[in-house]
Parts: structure tokens; sequence; C-alpha cells
């Protein structure tokens, strides 16, 4: 029986799903893989998936602040930063922080995003981690590791990572954290993760033994949930 999932992908919620897939396959160099009415998938140039689900009634965070927080971010590889700040703020792009080697950005749906410098990583980007907002990113990497088998490699007071199957989670570490309270648009969601398993009930009794909670919403082959934080996430059926 197994007990663990497979990180999939992260969504991330938009008004315009398709505007928001053009904008992130024109800046980063990746193609779309799946298109439907609610939803379209977008691939990295290594096989990760980045996936957009309408929500029509979405509210932009507003970084940096709490009472809207972003929830997620991407960190996005790229070598020249400031050469593709500029691609994405004419893209549709805001740009918002800069540091010794990032640049924090805005994409065209309110969601922050950070370039950071990687030296040969050539003309397409490179997804490093999706990034998890936490009051206690160290317990939260943890829950994670322990659901989709994946390995806590760093572990610090600014936040943690975890690695696996070629992809990388990270937990930042945030003062006065506020969770989402899905499905209220109020206090929004922003992104989830979605989650493969063989076995949904055996997943399902690992993680709510890891401390997650069951939340009214799915069906036979998927199933929502929040993590210790409160960020929703889906266990979905292989193959369905």
């Amino acid at each position: 029986m197994t007990t663990t999932g497979r990180l999939e992908l992260v969504a991330l919620d938009a008004p315009d799903i398709d505007a928001l897939a053009a904008f992130y396959t024109e800046l980063a160099g990746w193609e779309v893989v799946q298109r439907d009415s609610d939803w379209v998938t977008i691939e990295t140039g290594d096989g990760q998936e980045i996936a957009f689900q309408l929500a029509p009634d979405h509210v932009a965070p507003q970084w940096p602040g709490q009472e809207l927080p972003q929830q997620f971010h991407l960190d996005l590889q790229v070598d020249g930063i400031e050469a593709a700040a500029e691609r994405a703020t004419a893209l549709g792009a805001t740009r918002l922080a800069t540091g010794a080697s990032w640049i924090t950005l805005a994409d065209p749906a309110g969601h922050p995003f950070d370039l950071c410098q990687k030296d040969g990583v050539g003309p397409e980007m490179a997804l490093f981690a999706v990034t998890i907002d936490a009051p206690d990113a160290s317990s939260l990497a943890r829950f994670y590791g322990a659901l989709l088998d994946m390995e806590v490699t760093y572990d610090g007071p600014e936040g943690a990572l975890i690695v696996g199957g070629g992809k990388s989670v990270m937990f930042q570490q945030v003062g006065q954290y506020t969770p989402p309270r899905w499905p209220d648009p109020a206090h929004p969601q922003q992104a989830h993760l979605d989650i493969l398993v063989e076995d949904i009930d055996a997943v399902e009794a690992a993680a709510l033994k890891l401390g997650a909670s069951r939340l009214e919403a799915g069906g036979e082959t998927f199933r929502v949930f929040t993590d210790p934080a409160g960020h929703p996430f889906c266990l979905t059926v292989q193959g369905d």
C-alpha cells in the first residue's frame, strides 16, 4: 500500500487563464500541453508542469503585505535578470523589488514571481521551485516531504526546501502569516498543489495523520484538503 503521493503540478488561479499561459510561455520559452475551458497546463523544458485554473472572481494578491497575501510564488532561473525583467514588463508584468541576484515581479494576474540569476541557463528559463508561504516553514516542509516522499535538503531561519522526482518546493517563513479561507474569494488560495496517488484512501489517511484537514469538495477520483498552514491541495487518482 502506497501512502505517499507524487507532486504533479502547481495551479495558479486567474480570471484569464489563456492570457496568463501566454505570458509565461512567451517569457520563459515553455509550451502549452493542455487547454480546456477552465484549465491550461504549460510544460517547462525539463518536463515540469504549471497550470492555470479559471477563477472569475479572483482577487489578486497585494505583495508584500498579509492583508491579501501572495500565498505562493514561482522562482524562475535565468541568465540575465535585468533583460528578462524588461521582457516581463513589456509582456504585462509589474516590477516590485530588486535584490543582488533576483528581481521580484507580479504577473498580469497579480501573482508575484522571482527572476533568479543563474549563469549558463540558456535562452529558456528554468523553474527552480514553487515557493509556499508558511508561519512555520520547517514544519510545513516536513509535512510535504513526508506526504510526497521528498527530502528536506535545507532547513534554515528564512525557510526550507524539499527535493525529489526532479522537482523542488520551497517554504518561506512569513511573519504575521494570514492563511487562505477557501472557497471564500475575500481570502483566496491563489494557488494549490495537485498530487497524484495510487491509493487515495491510503494517502488520505496518511495526510490526515500528518496534520491535513479534509474539505467538503471533490469526488470519487479526487479529494480536497488543507495543509497545516491552511493551503488547499488536491489528491487525484493517477490516470484520471
